[in-house]
């Protein structure tokens, strides 16, 4: 299906210890984390907050174990800063990636975001004007030039709950106002369920600008529950909302077949937050992988 050269698969920290939430998966260490990635099989890790800010110490606990750094988020704050602050920032990412030897950065707005705010998630997210839409294309255009043209990485945008750029039209919006050449999607199957997009239709309508994948299913029960009870996106990871592929309601093999029909290339990365308490990293990281090779081949 898949062109195994050009392929490769990754895996999130964020399945053994949550950045937002530091309680979640507190005992799980570093070393602990990128050894269980690679048992299980995976090649290519984000960057999670307590791997080593020290690129030497990076690269040789990763290198041991035949493990690489594919992607980092980054928080864009475009529309309630000024632009040469977000710049700075980036700047300093991109160099960080560049010497780990990533190929792509995960973008996303945080303007207003409710996605870690014990807000609900339905119904209370911030909806931008035409001004702020402006500003906001405008702004992903210079960071995804700056990105090409002097890091030679691509600026891949995460359409995310609780965000700006959440639904399906949000992403249009985005898309048909921002320089293809500059701004490519980072393709959530997971953040596309969740708001009621089908994640199949949106990989047709932008495999040919999709530059990076989050494989994550979901719980539709408790995303229902979230609904119907006014919760909250981080309460709702606390639920268990997300799991890995194979594992909640999401179709895979179609999306697979899409990606590959398109000659995709690049990572395809599991992300599915839970907590580690109730879900054993290692054990989801397994599951991930065998549904991967068993649907896609890989």
């Amino acid at each position: 299906m898949f062109d195994k050269s050009k392929v490769k698969l990754g895996i999130a920290p964020i399945v053994w210890t949550n950045d937002d939430m530091p309680d979640l998966g507190k005992e799980n260490t570093f070393e602990q984390c990128i050894s269980e990635m690679a048992l299980a099989g995976f090649t290519g890790s984000e960057v999670g907050n307590k791997y080593p800010k020290d690129t030497s110490v990076l690269k040789k606990a990763l290198e041991l174990r035949g493990m690489e750094i594919c992607n980092q988020w980054f928080s864009c704050f475009l529309i309630t800063k000024p632009f040469e602050e977000v710049e700075k920032e980036f700047r300093s990412q991109l160099s960080f990636l560049k010497e780990m030897g990533a190929k792509v950065i995960g973008a996303s707005e945080q303007s207003h975001s409710v996605q870690g705010q014990d807000i609900p998630v339905f119904g209370h997210k911030y909806v931008m004007n035409d001004e702020e839409w402006k500003t906001f294309c405008e702004g992903m255009n210079r960071l995804g030039k700056i990105a090409k043209d002097e890091y030679g990485i691509s600026l891949t945008f995460h359409h995310h709950m609780g965000t700006v750029v959440q639904d399906a039209d949000e992403v249009e919006r985005m898309m048909a106002n921002t320089d293809p050449e500059y701004v490519s999607l980072l393709f959530d199957t997971g953040h596309f369920a969740y708001c009621g997009a089908d994640p199949l239709e949106m990989v047709k309508k932008y495999i040919n600008r999709i530059k990076h994948v989050h494989l994550k299913d979901i719980r539709k029960d408790l995303v229902e529950k979230v609904k119907a009870e006014n919760l909250s996106f981080l309460a709702g990871v606390r639920l268990g909302t997300f799991t890995v592929p194979g594992d909640g309601c999401i179709d895979f093999e179609p999306i697979f077949q899409v990606l590959a029909d398109n000659h995709y290339e690049g990572y395809m990365l599991v992300e599915a937050e839970q907590d580690p308490a109730k879900a054993n990293p290692f054990e989801y990281a397994l599951k991930a992988r065998k549904f991967i090779k068993e649907k896609a081949g890989l």
